[in-house]
């Protein structure tokens, strides 16, 4: 990943609960990287978002993405599993951001090659703390390979 200071990180964020959603946006527009945050609401738009396909052809390969775990369609574990066994996608970092904080999901998430493993907090201030945290170290402290 490979930005100056000023140009805008692309972000996928793959949520289908509008609430935790708009909470990501809020917390990520408070934050002090630009971001570009494009949304999407199940795993199967969320593999066409990747592979740059259908109403996504146009859209900007992201930078990072976030994953919800419990998604319709296609879950986040099915997701992930796609990403990381892809060879033009691998190298973007998932962040699983989800509500279960089971052991079997983590450790699975991780048997999947998830970059990071997050339980979303039930409120605004937790959220901005994790959405914070997500931000500083995803998006400015750890180097990426280029494209």
């Amino acid at each position: 990943m490979t930005h100056t200071r000023g140009e805008p990180v692309e972000i996928l964020l793959a949520e289908d609960n509008p609430g935790d959603a708009k909470l990501t946006r809020k917390a990520l527009k408070q934050g002090d990287i630009i971001n570009n945050l494009h949304v999407v609401t199940d795993g199967v738009k969320a593999m066409s978002y990747l592979n740059q396909e259908g109403e996504y052809a146009d859209r900007p390969r992201p930078d990072l993405v976030l994953l919800d775990l419990n998604m319709p369609r296609k879950d986040g574990r099915e997701v992930l599993k796609e990403v990381k066994e892809d060879p033009d996608l691998r190298r973007i970092p998932v962040v699983v951001m989800t509500s279960s904080a089971a052991e079997e999901d983590i450790i699975r998430s991780y048997d999947l090659h998830a970059n990071a493993y997050l339980t979303k907090p039930i409120d605004f201030d937790g959220f901005l703390d994790v959405v914070g945290s997500i931000e500083e170290f995803w998006l400015s402290v750890v180097k990426m390979p280029p494209e």
